[in-house]
């Protein structure tokens, strides 16, 4: 079977409505990858793959278990090539909260990554927390889990800023990546002037 068969699968398995409520859907599932493939720490995979079921979900038998846990780790390798790669991350989504936020699939990314840093929360912000909140942002404002707060209550009543924030998300990603695995490589701004 193909990687594209295989993910054809998985989003079926991720998108079926007999999984757990909180366990995230193939877009969210997409987000939180991206994140842990993101993440200085590396969380063991078991650890991983439980947490984005919320519980276990009920497999047709092992082998079918087998598969969905293999494409997971596969899609996971495949996200962290596209960051490491030069090209532009591509998200599995349109760059669009549209008209209603809370249905669209970008927010669902988002939440997913921002449960991916959750999980290893200490380990995003240990080496450089001011950073790592600014290249987090488009992304914490795409995932409105934090419009409470009154700078992103701000954010969001403006439309064209939000919408400002969220085409940046794949330069951020990259930023991030770059960041969190290659510090060497530190945008040039962020590189210390030798006199």
């Amino acid at each position: 079977m193909s990687f594209a068969e295989q993910l054809t699968r998985l989003q079926v398995f991720l998108d079926a409505d007999e999984l757990h409520e909180e366990a995230l859907d193939y877009v969210a599932a997409h987000g939180y990858l991206t994140a842990l493939s993101i993440c200085a720490e590396t969380v063991p995979e078991r650890e991983w793959i439980d947490a984005l079921f919320a519980e276990e979900p009920h497999y047709s038998d092992e082998a079918q278990r087998a598969e969905i846990e293999a494409t997971l780790v596969g899609l996971k390798a495949h996200i962290a090539r596209q960051l490491a790669s030069d090209e532009e991350f591509e998200l599995p989504c349109e760059l669009d909260l549209g008209d209603d936020p809370d249905d669209s699939e970008l927010r669902g990314w988002c939440i997913g990554f921002m449960e991916g840093v959750f999980l290893r929360e200490a380990a995003w912000f240990e080496t450089a927390e001011e950073e790592v909140s600014e290249m987090l942002l488009p992304i914490m404002v795409g995932s409105g889990l934090f419009d409470e707060q009154p700078e992103f209550s701000d954010i969001a009543a403006d439309a064209n800023l939000m919408d400002d924030m969220i085409v940046q998300i794949p330069e951020a990603l990259t930023a991030l990546y770059l960041l969190c695995n290659a510090p060497d490589e530190k945008p040039a701004i962020l590189k210390p002037r030798h006199h």
